[in-house]
């Protein structure tokens, strides 16, 4: 039960606010903390979770299995396995840092407060839902409803422009949405036919299936995916989206819920269609370097603070996806670790960077300058959070895009290479941001420009710490991913290249000649 309860608190807690009278500001207040509170209870129960994941039995745990609708097989069926369980863990750690920094968003009507809150714990409590689901509907279902938090979060909280931002991103995850329902049907036509519609992951995973059926229901669940996590040509809604959007809104959206998409395909893509996944790799993996080199090029030509942490998250969304594809078990469980390492960093860029743009009052790189002098605690924190977005050594991300690279090295020479690059062009988007801010003279503007107070420290500093400590340490983390990746490993058929000599050296006989 305890999967079950893990969702349903911040759901319950959602409700619960919802329902909260909200026209005084003592109400708002206990809102907030309300809201905390629930996500620091929801903390608690995923480390209870953790403390029962047994790691050397590896495979799905915490197993719960009931019926829900008969009619066409669907079963409420929840399981964590090693990569499940990382994403999870990241979710209810993020989301009590993100309330805290959201004490005192300006919103456009501050009576609205209690549905601010509320949102953002249906977000939490929807995200577990889908990192836990084992049954294909079940995913499908807390899927597709994420995207309804999101929405009102966006639509009613953000910028000027955030209808248009709101409506982008909703329909782009709709049509996702609808590709990966037209699989699912496909996939109980195909379960029925041996004996029994199903949607269990389990029993899907042993269908047989033709080539042609196969790869068709693939592509279903990978545009779905492709488009959430977002990889290129599919990932316009994800500028826009951020940009109107709250930080910690866009924390939940690029943190948390994007990762469903990458989560996905590992879970999903590769455990039901492993032929087809095989298939579309060249292609797949083509389309993630272009995401890396494109995302970060764009994001070197951006003014908009929130606008260049969205395109260095196409970019890493691209490594995520390369070293997925790869097949190798180096770059999987890289690409694993980096999405819990990539949703501390983009968390910490958002949220300071937030707390930069509320004081200053706009989001252009050319509107400040000289930042350093008058507010040094958040210029250092901005610096750690962009060192770590450019993968420097001794922070958490370099690990996992060091792993991804090995990783593809042995697989595709080239596509490494090319990868490679966006090493480079991460240390210019970073550092130029940072100089242009930061350094320099303090321009009389930003003479308001003041340094972060404690909440705002406290809500920062668990990712900060996180950040230097698995960049130094990251195997606790590791031997929660490393059995789950060995299993897709196994599944899929896709064992590690052997190492290849550059030099062939015949054997020798006893006596010391050649053979």
């Amino acid at each position: 039960m305890i999967l079950s309860v893990l969702a349903a608190v911040p759901i319950v807690g959602a409700i619960a606010l919802a329902l909260l009278p909200k026209s005084t500001s003592g109400a708002q207040l206990n809102a907030k903390v309300i809201a905390l509170g629930v996500s620091l209870i929801t903390l608690v129960v995923s480390l209870i979770a953790l403390a029962r994941y047994d790691l050397d039995a590896g495979g799905y745990q915490l197993t719960e299995k009931h019926e829900w609708i008969t009619a066409f097989g669907a079963w409420y069926s929840v399981g964590v396995s090693g990569i499940g369980l990382t994403l999870i863990l990241l979710t209810t750690v993020l989301t009590p840092i993100v309330i805290l920094a959201a004490w005192d968003d300006r919103l456009p009507q501050a009576s609205n407060t209690n549905a601010y809150f509320a949102w953002m714990l249906a977000v939490e409590g929807l995200a577990l839902g889908a990192f836990m689901a084992t049954d294909a509907f079940l995913f499908y279902v807390f899927f597709e409803a994420t995207l309804i938090p999101l929405y009102f979060l966006i639509g009613s909280f953000g910028g000027p422009n955030r209808s248009y931002a709101a409506v982008k991103f909703l329909i782009y995850n709709l049509v996702g949405g609808l590709l990966m329902l037209a699989s699912i049907v496909g996939l109980y036509v195909v379960s029925s036919r041996d004996g029994g519609a199903t949607y269990l992951l389990t029993d899907l995973s042993n269908i047989e299936m033709s080539t042609t059926t196969e790869r068709l229901l693939f592509l279903g669940f990978m545009a779905a995916f492709a488009i959430k996590a977002p990889l290129w040509p599919l990932h316009t809604w994800l500028p826009d989206a951020a940009g109107q959007a709250t930080p910690g809104t866009s924390v939940l959206m690029v943190s948390v819920v994007d990762k469903i998409g990458t989560f996905g395909m590992i879970t999903w893509c590769l455990y039901l269609f492993p032929e087809a996944a095989d298939w579309a790799s060249p292609v797949i993996i083509t389309l993630a370097v272009i995401s890396i080199l494109y995302g970060a090029l764009l994001a070197v030509g951006q003014d908009d603070i929130r606008r260049l942490i969205a395109f260095t998250s196409v970019s890493h969304f691209g490594f995520i996806i390369l070293g997925i594809f790869a097949f190798t078990t180096t770059s999987m469980a890289g690409s694993t670790l980096y999405m819990f390492n990539h949703g501390l960093s983009t968390a910490a860029l958002f949220l300071v960077t937030g707390m930069m743009i509320a004081r200053r009052g706009s989001a252009k790189i050319s509107d400040f300058g000289g930042v350093q002098k008058i507010a040094p605690i958040m210029s250092g924190i901005l610096l750690i959070a962009g060192l770590s977005s450019l993968s420097l050594p001794g922070l958490a991300p370099f690990i996992s895009e060091f792993m991804v690279l090995a990783g593809t090295f042995t697989r595709s020479i080239p596509a490494a290479a090319f990868a490679t690059l966006g090493i480079v062009l991460a240390a210019l988007y970073i550092l130029i941001m940072y100089q242009r801010t930061m350094t320099g003279p303090l321009r009389e503007d930003n003479q308001g420009v003041h340094d972060l107070i404690p909440r705002e420290i406290a809500a920062l500093a668990p990712a900060i710490v996180l950040i230097i400590g698995l960049g130094f340490f990251p195997q606790p983390v590791l031997n929660v991913i490393n059995p789950a990746i060995d299993e897709v490993a196994s599944h899929i058929g896709k064992g590690d290249p052997e190492p290849k000599s550059p030099v062939s050296i015949a054997p020798t006989t006893p006596e010391g000649g050649h053979e």
